[in-house]
């Protein structure tokens, strides 16, 4: 009950003009700054069709499977999730294992929204049209051991960057 209270307020306030929902079927600029949105970037040289085929990507060890998903967007993307992470609390990046708590994850992330964002002119409009809302997820789970992006580690990179 508490989560649709929540998601009503947050409707409220975009009715307001004073917030975002980030998710896919919301209208633009939401949609755009979804994960599954096709934003493609490259970061340490690896070309990514879409953030959720990176971060589906760290699910795994093998730096060649890796590869596979970061080029694949949207629904192609989320459905190469897997659960193995979450037991270790450990991902991956070229073939280095990164705690899922760590500072050095939060770097990676950074790293990866900032690339998007310096290297996709969609998603720095879309961002940059957000300018004095506030940004939610209202979809995300808050659980850091069962999500590899929470909804306010993903709000927190939107907004710490659009400054």
């Amino acid at each position: 009950m508490i989560k649709g209270l929540r998601i009503y307020w947050v409707g409220l306030l975009e009715l307001c003009g004073k917030a975002v929902d980030v998710w896919s079927t919301k209208p633009y600029p939401a949609n755009v700054l979804s994960n599954l949105y096709p934003n493609a970037f490259e970061i340490d040289g690896v070309k990514c069709a879409s953030m959720e085929g990176f971060l589906q990507s760290l699910k795994y060890s093998e730096p060649q499977i890796q590869e596979e998903i970061c080029v694949l967007s949207g629904k192609d993307a989320k459905e190469r999730s897997i659960t193995d992470w979450q037991t270790t609390q450990t991902v991956y990046w070229q073939g280095k294992s990164i705690g899922r708590q760590s500072s050095e994850f939060l770097a990676l992330l950074s790293r990866a929204y900032q690339s998007l964002y310096l290297q996709n002119e969609t998603f720095r409009t879309a961002l940059d049209a957000t300018k004095g809302k506030q940004l939610y997820h209202t979809r995300g789970l808050s659980d850091s051991q069962k999500t590899i992006l929470t909804e306010q580690e993903f709000c927190k990179l939107l907004m710490e960057i659009r400054q």
